[in-house]
């Protein structure tokens, strides 16, 4: 990045001899002067913040020539307008042929490369640095491409109906680029290409990623088998568990889901174990991302170490992410195949968001609506008031009633009327159900009991506060909603 232009140095202005004090008058205090210490603690503190950003720039000076450059700009006309903020359009990609032939039997990365996007993702940084929020754009999703030439065949095609992965096997990143920027209308700031090996890589150099799961998680296809629980994920059982497409039936949906809770949490890693203030663990984590990626060659190590410095100040809750809203599964086109139809008045809505560099959830409000697994009004749940206070039992069983579970509407009187905590009791059996109980009850606690049944038990304590409003995640219509980083995070 270019050095600033000094500020002119200011005039001196011409000493005066000290004025000498009249007779008889008592000369004023002399100003006091600051602890030496606090003048070489600054001194030291400045010392070390520019060295580090010196270390930054030395270090990473000569990754640039590693970065493979591609130019999906090149020729391109009639571009939307750019709004406020940056756009990358992350792209990921298989690209097995550079991993060795163990890895590829252990993650079980067998068959011929495919030559198209895996994973799309438009990622936009708020033009404060404040905010990053990612939008997920299916890979079967129902596109139109613009006229261009077949980049194998070198045949000369007109706009035709795609798969929006297919994009990228006709026309590379140039034909991936402007079918998206013709479908979202919003402009690219960016290109940035990752495939298995770098994706590995990155994990492996920030120590792994927590993850958490409510669920078993099993995909024969992956080799992905994951009891429920938390799990720190290395590079390749990373590479599982964002590749896995047939845990249930919602196939890419619900991995995309996956997808954005391990971005949440890989953000979460990044900004919590002090990698950004460690020049040299910056250093390994963007010599591990550039050294097997491609991009335009507006993006690299400046590009990265801005972005570094900005995300210091980041949270999980900086982070929001979210996924294209399908009006319908299966949408068949001749020629094509079964694909997905966005809902455009919803998808227009967060495009717009993305150009205004306006949250995704449109300023949600701390009371909005938690994603749970399971939808409440399949979950029947008994009250129980484990305190002295009148009334309290009547008041959860109406909220949570009222947020749609299906109580019993007959609240009784716990054993113990001493609770301070307020617990959920669940068989084991239920143990998503319990979870999204919880959710609505912030604070409160599990208990799991052998032989509860399907009927949960909620003992109001004398924390209790209030009713959260949940509802059920619905991947089957793609209705995904906004999540920030710390809703999907273990944390």
């Amino acid at each position: 990045m270019p050095t600033p232009p000094r500020s002119p140095r200011p005039r001196t202005a011409p000493q005066q001899p000290p004025r000498q004090p009249r007779r008889g008058v008592r000369p004023s205090a002399a100003p006091r002067r600051k602890p030496r210490w606090a003048l070489r603690t600054v001194t030291t503190l400045s010392v070390v913040v520019l060295a580090s950003a010196g270390i930054g720039h030395a270090v990473l000076s000569g990754l640039d020539e590693d970065i493979a450059r591609v130019d999906p700009f090149r020729d391109m006309k009639n571009r939307p307008e750019a709004g406020h903020g940056t756009n990358i359009l992350l792209v990921g990609t298989d690209g097995r042929e550079s991993i060795g032939k163990k890895e590829r039997e252990r993650y079980r990365l067998g068959g011929a490369p495919c030559h198209c996007t895996d994973t799309i993702m438009i990622v936009h940084i708020s033009e404060d640095r404040d905010r990053a929020s990612v939008v997920s754009l299916p890979r079967d999703s129902y596109a139109e491409t613009p006229p261009h030439t077949d980049r194998v065949s070198g045949e000369r095609h007109e706009g035709h109906p795609v798969k929006l992965n297919a994009a990228y096997a006709e026309g590379g990143p140039q034909l991936t680029v402007r079918t998206v920027e013709k479908m979202t209308r919003v402009k690219i700031d960016h290109y940035l290409e990752v495939d298995f090996t770098s994706f590995m890589k990155t994990v492996d150099v920030v120590g792994g990623v927590e993850i958490c799961t409510d669920r078993r998680l099993k995909d024969g296809h992956t080799g992905l088998d994951l009891p429920a629980g938390r799990h720190t994920l290395k590079g390749g059982d990373a590479l599982r568990f964002v590749r896995a497409r047939h845990v249930d039936g919602t196939s890419d949906l619900s991995r995309m889901r996956r997808q954005q809770h391990f971005l949440a949490a890989l953000v979460d890693r990044a900004t919590s174990s002090g990698i950004l203030l460690n020049p040299m663990k910056f250093r390994d984590v963007t010599r591990a991302v550039l050294g097997s990626v491609r991009a335009d060659r507006g993006f690299g190590t400046g590009e990265l170490l801005d972005l570094g410095r900005a995300m210091r100040n980041f949270s999980p809750s900086s982070s929001e992410f979210t996924t294209v809203p399908i009006a319908k599964m299966g949408h068949v086109v001749k020629g094509v195949g079964s694909t997905l139809k966005w809902d455009t008045d919803k998808a227009g809505h967060i495009f717009d968001a993305l150009r205004r560099d306006q949250p995704l959830s449109g300023g949600r409000s701390p009371d909005a609506a938690l994603r749970v697994p399971v939808d409440p009004r399949q979950i029947r749940v008994q009250v129980e008031n484990g305190t002295r206070t009148v009334g309290l039992g009547r008041r959860v069983d109406a909220a949570l009633a009222a947020t749609g579970f299906r109580t019993t509407r007959t609240p009784a009187n716990a054993a113990e009327r001493n609770v301070e905590r307020t617990v959920v009791v669940h068989d084991p059996r239920w143990n998503r159900s319990a979870k999204s109980l919880a959710a609505a009850l912030p604070g409160s606690e599990l208990r799991a009991v052998k032989g509860q049944g399907a009927t949960l038990k909620v003992i109001a304590g004398a924390d209790f506060e209030k009713v959260r409003k949940v509802r059920a995640e619905d991947p089957g219509q793609g209705e995904f909603g906004v999540v920030r980083g710390d809703e999907v995070s273990c944390s």
